[in-house]
C-alpha cells in the first residue's frame, strides 16, 4: 500500500517514479519507461505440474529417508522462503538450497546478477530420490523462462519500453500489494501511472522486502532508511524482484486497468480504493487506520498481510 506522507501507522498502498525505470542496483544502468494451464515437465531429478497455488508447502509423502515426495511453491513467496522449503523437503541443514545457488547453472537474466528472486516459479513441484537443490531449483528457474519468455509477455514488455526483467518486478509488487485478483490490474496502473508521473513508488511491500519483513506497521524511519529497496527513497523499480509472482499478476503488469489513479489502500478486507486525488486518498487512510484501531481491539492477534 502506499503512503506519502508517512504517519506511524502506515497502510499499504504504492507510488511510483520518474520515466527512468531502474534495472538494476543503485548506481546501475537505467532504462527509460515510456508508457505505459497446467503443464507436466520432467527433468532429472524433478517433475513440475505447473499451477500456481497459494497455501503453504505441501508434503503429499514422505519416503524412509524422511524426504519429502511433492512441495508447494506458492505465488508471493520470497527466495528465501521457497530456499528454506527446499532444504525441508529434501531433509537437508537449513542454508543448503541458498548456498547452492551458486552452482545451480540458473538461467537467469543479465539484470538478475545471479540473483533467482521473481524465477523462482510457483507451482507443484513433485520430487523424486535424485532431487537435489540445484536440480530443483534449476527447473523453477526454468519454468519461469517458459512461463515469462513467451510471446504475449515479450510483446507486452516491449509495448512499454521495457524488458521482460522489468515486467516480472512490476508482477512481483502487484503480487505482494493487491488484495485479491480483481484489483491486480489497477494496483499495476498506479505503478505505471507513478512510473510516467516522476513519482517514488513508496510501496510498503518493497520497503518490508529491504527489512526482510511482513508488516502494516510503516514508521517515518522505516521510509528514511538507506536501501535500493526503499521505494520512499528510491526513484524507479527496485533493483529487483521481491517475490515470486503468478501468472494473473504478470497479466496485469501486461495489461494493466485503464485509469488514472496514484494512490490506493486497502481500508478494510474487500475494501481497495484507488483515487488520483491526494486529499480524498488521505482520508481513506483515516479511515483504514480507524478500522484497523478497530480490529486490534477486537482481537489481541494483528492480521498479517501478504506483502
Amino acid at each position: 500500500m502506499q503512503m506519502n506522507t508517512p504517519r506511524r501507522k502506515a497502510a499499504r498502498g504504492g507510488a511510483a517514479r520518474t520515466n527512468t525505470v531502474r534495472s538494476g542496483a543503485a548506481g546501475r544502468k537505467s532504462i527509460r519507461l515510456t508508457r505505459r494451464g497446467r503443464i507436466l515437465l520432467g527433468a532429472a531429478g524433478v517433475v513440475v505440474a505447473a499451477a500456481a497455488v497459494t497455501v503453504p508447502l505441501l508434503v503429499l509423502t514422505h519416503g524412509a529417508t524422511g524426504r519429502a515426495t511433492s512441495l508447494v511453491v506458492p505465488e508471493g513467496w520470497r527466495a528465501t522462503q521457497v530456499y528454506d522449503a527446499v532444504d525441508k523437503a529434501l531433509a537437508l541443514p537449513s542454508g543448503s538450497t541458498r548456498q547452492s545457488v551458486g552452482t545451480a547453472g540458473l538461467k537467469l537474466p543479465g539484470d538478475a546478477e545471479g540473483n533467482p528472486e521473481g524465477y523462482l516459479f510457483p507451482a507443484t513441484y513433485p520430487l523424486d530420490k535424485n532431487a537435489t537443490p540445484q536440480s530443483v531449483l534449476r527447473y523453477m528457474v526454468d519454468t519461469a523462462n517458459k512461463r515469462f519468455g513467451g510471446a504475449p509477455v515479450a510483446a507486452g514488455a516491449q509495448r512499454d519500453a521495457m524488458n521482460v526483467y522489468q515486467a516480472v518486478t512490476i508482477a512481483s509488487i502487484v503480487q505482494a500489494e493487491a488484495s485479491n485478483r480483481a484489483d491486480m490490474g489497477k494496483v499495476a496502473r498506479v505503478v505505471f501511472n507513478r512510473l510516467q508521473s516522476g513519482m517514488p513508488l513508496q510501496m510498503d511491500s518493497t520497503l518490508n522486502y529491504a527489512l526482510d519483513r511482513s508488516t502494516l506497521d510503516t514508521t517515518t524511519a522505516d521510509t528514511r532508511v538507506e536501501n535500493p529497496y526503499n521505494s520512499y527513497q528510491r526513484m524507479g523499480l527496485p533493483p529487483s524482484p521481491i517475490d515470486s509472482p503468478g501468472e494473473d499478476a504478470m497479466r496485469a503488469a501486461m495489461n494493466p486497468t485503464p485509469g488514472n489513479w496514484l494512490y490506493f489502500v486497502t481500508v478494510k478486507p474487500g475494501d481497495t480504493r484507488f483515487t488520483a486525488d491526494y486529499a480524498e486518498h488521505q482520508r481513506n487512510v483515516a479511515e483504514f487506520n480507524v478500522e484497523r484501531k478497530k480490529r486490534a481491539q477486537q482481537s489481541p492477534q494483528p492480521a498479517q498481510p501478504s506483502g
